[in-house]
């Protein structure tokens, strides 16, 4: 086992500055609903506004009554980052994280898979697909159409 791993239950785990999620009432379903490769919107039960990230009030009319959507998964990539440093076991470098926007009007912040960073362009269709990051969490990852 090298020093960036620790051993758990003997199983190794890299070591990794990244904290695990901070699941609440306002979020559970966003998790749950990704482990079963679904990506849900929380939307406002009285005026119908998506938001994300899930909160607690609707933003615009300040309920606190909501239910969710499913959403396509398609996307388009509104903007991104190329991270080179510093650099976490638990991620490969160098790291392309997009911000897209949804078919359906929200944002989401994910990291993106299987595209060639020269190849990024702003306004390219893509979609969400979801992958196993650290601590075991599924989180959404930003792929090309048809491959998610």
């Amino acid at each position: 086992m090298s020093a960036a791993e620790t051993s758990t239950n003997a199983v190794s785990v890299p070591r990794t500055s990244v904290p695990g999620l901070t699941v609440t009432g306002d979020n559970d379903f966003f998790f749950e609903a990704a482990k079963e490769g679904r990506l849900e919107i929380q939307r406002c039960a009285d005026c119908k506004t998506l938001r994300h990230p899930p909160a607690p009030a609707c933003p615009s009319c300040r309920s606190f009554s909501w239910d969710t959507v499913e959403s396509t998964r398609r996307c388009t990539l509104h903007s991104f980052t190329v991270i080179h440093h510093p650099k976490d076991p638990a991620f490969e470098y160098p790291l392309a994280v997009g911000l897209v926007d949804l078919e359906e009007g929200t944002r989401l912040v994910a990291d993106i898979a299987g595209i060639d960073h020269d190849d990024l362009a702003f306004g390219m269709e893509l979609e969400v697909g979801f992958s196993e990051h650290a601590h075991g969490e599924i989180l959404p990852q930003l792929r090309r159409r048809g491959e998610a």
